[in-house]
């Protein structure tokens, strides 16, 4: 998929980079929580299920406003769960069973609950939140894949 987008993106005049703390198959190897990139580097920034992976997601965040220009936008999409009102980290939480457990997967060192739009507002954007539901109807939903708790978090 990257490829496909990648080559669609560069013939319509886009630069099109992609990033990852692993080097292995993407453009520039970055750390989020301290980018090696210009202030306002990017129009466009797509942050996909990275978040709940980093230990200092605010950092992070702060990363991604940095970055992103005054006029451009930063999609952010991490597990939400609808019915938590506050966000669930602790670090005492260590195994892979502990942290699937918690956080539904092994991997992740938070699961996100509705204050996700607090976080990213106290790193300087403005969010509109995509339900996908309501957004894209059942059937996009099913195609796609989605489920209701796939919120997207519109970043300006």
């Amino acid at each position: 998929m990257r490829r496909r987008l990648d080559r669609s993106a560069r013939r319509h005049g886009f630069r099109y980079d992609t990033g990852d703390l692993d080097p292995a198959g993407v453009d520039l190897q970055l750390d989020i929580t301290a980018l090696a990139l210009p202030d306002d580097a990017y129009d466009a920034v797509l942050c996909s299920h990275v978040l709940e992976h980093v230990p200092d997601d605010r950092a992070a965040l702060r990363e991604l406003r940095r970055v992103t220009a005054a006029y451009g936008w930063c999609l952010v999409m991490v597990p939400i769960d609808v019915a938590r009102e506050t966000s669930y980290e602790d670090p005492a939480i260590a195994t892979a069973e502990q942290r699937r457990a918690a956080y539904w997967q092994a991997d992740h060192v938070r699961l996100y609950g509705l204050d996700v739009v607090d976080r990213l507002s106290e790193a300087g954007f403005t969010v509109e939140v995509v339900r996908p539901l309501e957004a894209f109807g059942e059937e996009t939903m099913r195609r796609a894949r989605l489920l209701a708790s796939d919120w997207m978090l519109l970043c300006s």
